[in-house]
C-alpha cells in the first residue's frame, strides 16, 4: 500500500512543502481507541500518540487526531512514533458531544460521501434521517442513505418507505439493501471511487460492520449476533477504523449512535429543509416566529398542504437544539472571560504584595 492508496493528493504535498514538514513522516489516522491512535504511511504502520505540546495547546477535542486525519509524526521504533502535527481538514463530520452540552465530538475527517444506513425495521426514523443529513450538509459532505435489512420486509413495505422518503426528501440518493442477499451492493460498489474516502453512520444494530465486511470480501470487522428480545444484531464496534477497498475505495466503520445533537452551523439545516427555508425569505417580517404571525409564508404553505407538517415539526426542533447549542457556547464564553479577569486580578494582587 502506498500514501496514495490511503487519498494522499497534490493539496496535501503542498501543504508538507511549504510548511517545512518533509523532515517528518507521514500518514493517515486509521484506527482511534481512547487517545491512542493506529497511523498507515503505506508500507509501514505505527502505534502512535501525541505529543505533550499537542494536547497543551489543543483548545477542544476537535484539536486532536481523528480517524481520517492526515498527520506528521516522528518515529522512534519500527512500529511507534509520536503525532507531531495534525494537517487542515478538507471536511470534518461531527455532533454534539453526548452529554457534554455546547462541545463537539468528531466523527471522522477528511470524508466526501457519508452512507447514513437505517434499517427497514423499527430503526427506520425520517426525523433522524433529516438530522444526519444536516450534520452531512454542515460539514460539506455528500450523504447517500442506505435502507438496510430489505430481506426481512415485505414488498408493501419497502414501497411505504420509499414513499415516505419520496416525501420528504426528494433530491437524496437512496439505495435499498441487504447484506444478507447482497441485493443493493452492487450499487454501492460502483458509488465508491478510487482515492475517495466513505464513512458509514447510523445506529447500532443497522448492519454497517456487515456492509463493510461484504465490501471487504471478508470477515475484518466482528458483528453481534441476533438478540432473542429484540431480534437485533447487538452491537460491537467501539471505536472508528479506516479500510481500503479493492477498487480503490477508502471507508471508515464508526461506532452507533444513540444520541445526534446538531452544532452550531446553520448550513446544514437550510440545505436540509430547502423549501422550508425558501419560504422563510418570503415572510412578511424578517423576524417571523413561523407561529402564528399573519403574513407567515410558511404557515399559508402549510394551510396549503404544500409542506408536510412532520418535516415542519422536525424542522423547528433541530432548530431549537441548534440555538441550545449556540446560547450554551455563549455562556461559556462568557465564563471564561470572567475566569480570566479573576486570575489577572489575583496575579496582580500577588505581585504588588510581593513588593
Amino acid at each position: 500500500m502506498t500514501l496514495k492508496d490511503l487519498g494522499y493528493n497534490e493539496g496535501i504535498e503542498k501543504y508538507i512543502q511549504n510548511n517545512s514538514l518533509s523532515g517528518f513522516t507521514l500518514g493517515r489516522v486509521i484506527r482511534e481507541d481512547r487517545e491512542r491512535y493506529i497511523v498507515s504511511a503505506g508500507e509501514d504502520e505505527y502505534d502512535c500518540e501525541i505529543t505533550g505540546n499537542l494536547r497543551f495547546t489543543a483548545l477542544t477535542r476537535a484539536d486532536f487526531p481523528a480517524v481520517g486525519d492526515w498527520v506528521t509524526m516522528i518515529a522512534y521504533d519500527s512500529d511507534m512514533a509520536i503525532i507531531h502535527k495534525v494537517l487542515p481538514r478538507e471536511t470534518l463530520l461531527e455532533r454534539q458531544a453526548p452529554g457534554k452540552p455546547g462541545e463537539k465530538q468528531i466523527i471522522a475527517s477528511n470524508i466526501d460521501t457519508a452512507l447514513i444506513i437505517q434499517s427497514i425495521d423499527n430503526n427506520f426514523n425520517i426525523n433522524r434521517l433529516e438530522r444526519y443529513l444536516t450534520i452531512c450538509f454542515d460539514s460539506g459532505i455528500k450523504p447517500v442513505v442506505v435502507i438496510s435489512k430489505i430481506d426481512l420486509a415485505t414488498d408493501t413495505e419497502i414501497e411505504s418507505v420509499k414513499r415516505k422518503l419520496f416525501l420528504r426528501r426528494k433530491k437524496i440518493r437512496t439505495i435499498m439493501l441487504s447484506n444478507t442477499t447482497l441485493s443493493g451492493l452492487d450499487q454501492i460498489l460502483n458509488l465508491l471511487e478510487k482515492g475517495k474516502t466513505y464513512c458509514v453512520v447510523g445506529s447500532s444494530g443497522v448492519g454497517k460492520s456487515t456492509l463493510i465486511n461484504n465490501l471487504l470480501k471478508k470477515n475484518v470487522l466482528r458483528t453481534g449476533s441476533i438478540s432473542v428480545s429484540t431480534n437485533k444484531v447487538k452491537h460491537i464496534t467501539s471505536h472508528r477504523e479506516l479500510f481500503v477497498l479493492e477498487n480503490g475505495g477508502i471507508i471508515i466503520d464508526t461506532p452507533g449512535m444513540k444520541e445526534l445533537g446538531v452544532t452550531d452551523k446553520k448550513y446544514g439545516i437550510e440545505t436540509t429543509f430547502e423549501d422550508i427555508f425558501n419560504l422563510t425569505l418570503h415572510c412578511k417580517f424578517t423576524d417571523c416566529t413561523h407561529t402564528r404571525e399573519a403574513g407567515c409564508a410558511i404557515l399559508e404553505a402549510l394551510e396549503k398542504g404544500e409542506i408536510d407538517k412532520a418535516t415542519l415539526e422536525n424542522y423547528r426542533k433541530i432548530q431549537r437544539d441548534q440555538q441550545r447549542f449556540q446560547t450554551t457556547v455563549a455562556e461559556k464564553h462568557k465564563m471564561d472571560i470572567k475566569f480570566g479577569r479573576f486570575a489577572k486580578s489575583v496575579m496582580k494582587e500577588k505581585k504588588k504584595n510581593k513588593y
